[in-house]
């Protein structure tokens, strides 16, 4: 029986590093915020998923210390024992409430939800067909699931259906599952096309808005109130209350039955400990922001910042995809030169964090350029300048 564990570890940590994919945890010693200290240095944060500057909000931190006082440090046990409490009860209702479905659940993690779902619907002999750049989470979801795995070109509704056309039993289960913003690429998902297709083969619509909800729609309800739809008839949605939201936990949104049969058999949810009751009193109080007036503020003053970048990086000459929304890589392809060019904007005050595989695919090492309507535009004007000087210093472009 093999024993050497050492070697074996140690083996795989010079693998990466040789290639250049190890990762290291860089330590905050400041809130998380636009501003922050990393290794004692005073950086301008892009590399946040906290897209409209809630995560050190004043009033939402009073609304946290509030909630302590009154509710305690933690839930004690999960949902289905004796940790759903009030706050619990109040935010999904709130929730479900903002993006137009019957019901929604909540989980500790997007991660977890994501998880979760999949594998409470699907089993072995089942379907799922999902994009081919979807999140490492409902990939996995997809692996534990047991049902058999297609996967599509990236954004290729076409190309989903080819592949469907190999799913001729009506009795198999078919879920067709997709990010609607891709954490990696900024780009959104066809999603009115894939839903014209899930109605046609009477197939289960699962969309992860982790990068949606709270930042597109006219209320910040996501990417499904951006185009006109709600999860409802055979449409699941998943968001986050992490990113734009500011806070912790995630959430899934349909019909009454669907999320009830969830609440029984997703493992991920009957298992885990309730987030606390503040954490959760907390979201709430996000919740309300971003469905309000200064809800419609912050994303207004986040589109504002997009465009900004997008422009400024066409004047400096910088290579941009197609992506309008606040993820905006660039591309550079060597793992190497990545955290070179990572590394020297940390040196000129900016925190870009370079994304290598496995997070992306081989060849594709990007900065990941994460705009917050927190951003001001003498910030975002210094950061293009800094990526122009950088880029053509390391790359010669």
């Amino acid at each position: 029986m093999f024993s050497n564990w050492s070697d074996f570890v140690i083996g795989q940590r010079q693998e990466r590093d040789a290639a250049g994919l190890w990762r290291e945890r860089r330590e905050l010693t400041s809130p998380q915020s636009v501003s922050c200290v990393v290794g004692g240095r005073d950086l301008i944060n892009f590399s946040s998923n906290d897209y409209l500057g809630l995560a050190n909000n004043p009033a939402l931190k009073q609304v946290t210390a509030s909630a302590v006082t009154r509710w305690g440090v933690g839930a004690g046990a999960s949902h289905l024992v004796c940790g759903h409490q009030s706050p619990h009860e109040n935010l999904e209702a709130d929730i479900a409430s903002l993006v137009g479905a019957e019901r929604t659940l909540l989980f500790s993690t997007g991660y977890m939800a994501n998880l979760g779902v999949v594998s409470a619907l699907l089993a072995r002999g089942d379907v799922i067909l999902q994009d081919k750049l979807n999140h490492a989470s409902i990939i996995d979801a997809g692996v534990l699931s047991s049902a058999t795995s297609l996967r599509y070109a990236h954004g290729d509704a076409n190309h989903a259906r080819k592949r469907l056309a190999t799913f001729t039993s009506r009795r198999q289960r078919c879920m067709l599952v997709s990010d609607t913003i891709f954490s990696m690429d900024g780009d959104v998902a066809p999603v009115v096309d894939l839903k014209r297709l899930a109605d046609e083969v009477g197939a289960l619509l699962v969309l992860d808005d982790a990068h949606g909800f709270g930042v597109c729609g006219e209320r910040g309800a996501g990417t499904l109130e951006s185009l006109g739809l709600n999860p409802r008839d055979n449409v699941l949605m998943i968001g986050t209350l992490g990113k734009a939201v500011g806070g912790f936990g995630a959430f899934v949104a349909g019909d009454a039955d669907l999320i009830a049969h969830i609440e029984q058999f997703a493992r991920s949810y009957v298992y885990t400990t309730a987030v606390p009751a503040y954490v959760a009193e907390t979201n709430r109080a996000a919740v309300k922001v971003i469905a309000g007036t200064r809800g419609d503020h912050l994303r207004a003053r986040l589109d504002s910042n997009i465009t900004l970048f997008r422009q400024l990086a066409k004047l400096h000459g910088l290579t941009l995809g197609a992506s309008r929304s606040a993820i905006q890589p660039i591309q550079v392809g060597c793992e190497h030169q990545v955290v070179k060019i990572s590394q020297r904007l940390e040196h000129m005050g900016f925190w870009v964090v370079a994304i290598r595989p496995p997070t992306v695919p081989k060849g594709t090492a990007r900065l990941r350029v994460s705009l917050c309507a927190s951003h001001t535009d003498s910030q975002i004007e210094a950061l293009v300048q800094a990526l122009a000087t950088t880029l053509h210093e390391v790359l010669n472009v």
